[in-house]
């Protein structure tokens, strides 16, 4: 559970880094993404998921 908490509040910190410094990119980023149609976000989604799950299982 505390590797979760560690996790999440990496989420956070890069997050939120993303939006302080770049702030005029992640509105354009916005823009792109409100532009796509919904089975192109929920692909990218996926994949960003099944890497995300491959890079744990790799180090885990």
């Amino acid at each position: 559970m505390t590797e979760f908490i560690i996790a999440l509040g990496l989420l956070f910190i890069i997050e939120g880094f993303i939006y302080a410094f770049f702030p005029a990119s992640m509105k354009r980023m916005i823009k792109l993404v409100l532009e796509q149609d919904e089975n192109s976000i929920r692909l990218v989604g996926l994949i960003a998921v099944f890497i995300g799950l491959v890079i744990i299982y790799m180090f885990k």
